[in-house]
């Protein structure tokens, strides 16, 4: 069997497909890589994968009668982490999944399961310190707007809390990383891609693009957070562990601007 490197589009649908295409064709899988970027193992026959929703839908249905409730979940989160290699790993591990006769999705001793459960809750934290700490101003066209820079791609997976919670405004959050943002205009919210002036900023910024009153709320809200905070009673250690500080350039309370 020749040792095999799966070239796809990048998606989750695209690497199910990679899953079901390597079991089809009897592949003996090294690497799985997004088109456009560098394999690590040269010297190998590459398969140029192309999307198909049926078959990874076939892969999916089979998933979730061989794991338990969270497993697929947890499948996606780590795919989100962009994590070099991390299609290798996950396929490793449904191949575990497939290849055994009871559940083991949850079997820890397997390095793949123990290493995908680790980058999916990794990626957990990052979504729940994102919907914490992301910070929406209000610009002149009458937007809420906030812009993240996040380690992992969690933009996906946050938009269903923003939805909710601001079910009664326009709002557009924006991953500078990955030139990605998801828009909700009252009714249904899409992914939009655009290129962002440089003096935007994710904390403070031209206050040109803003409404003069979230200028003068955000300084206020400074001003509170700054008067309330005895310095001498500030457990720092205690503060970076609840609030990194990674993520301090999304609060307005920390910007050197406001």
């Amino acid at each position: 069997m020749k040792e095999t490197v799966l070239i796809y589009d990048g998606s989750f649908q695209g690497f199910l497909t990679c899953v079901f295409t390597a079991y089809e064709q009897k592949l003996k899988v090294i690497e799985i890589v997004p088109a456009g970027e560098e394999q690590q193992k040269l010297f190998c026959e590459t398969v140029d994968i192309i999307t198909d929703h049926v078959k990874a839908q076939r892969v999916m249905k089979g998933l979730k009668a061989k794991t338990s409730s969270n497993t697929l979940l947890r499948l996606q989160w780590a795919f989100l982490s962009e994590v070099p290699g991390i299609e290798v790993k996950m396929f490793d591990m449904v191949h575990y999944i497939f290849s055994a006769k009871a559940k083991v999705d949850l079997d820890y001793s397997h390095p793949s399961v123990l290493y995908i459960a680790n980058v999916a809750k990794q990626v957990g934290r990052e979504k729940h310190r994102m919907e914490a700490f992301v910070r929406f101003r209000l610009t002149k066209d009458d937007l809420y707007f906030a812009i993240i820079e996040p380690d992992f791609n969690v933009l996906p997976i946050i938009t269903k809390h923003f939805k909710s919670r601001y079910a009664d405004q326009k709002w557009l959050i924006y991953d500078i990383r990955r030139k990605l943002g998801v828009h909700y205009d009252l009714e249904k919210t899409q992914y939009v891609s655009m290129e962002l002036p440089e003096d935007l900023g994710i904390s403070g910024g031209n206050p040109d693009y803003f409404e003069a009153g979230e200028i003068y709320f955000q300084q206020l809200w400074k001003e509170y957070f700054d008067s309330t905070n005895i310095k001498s009673r500030v457990n720092m250690r205690l503060h970076v562990q609840h609030v990194p500080k990674r993520y301090w350039k999304y609060l307005s309370e920390k910007s050197p601007f406001a």
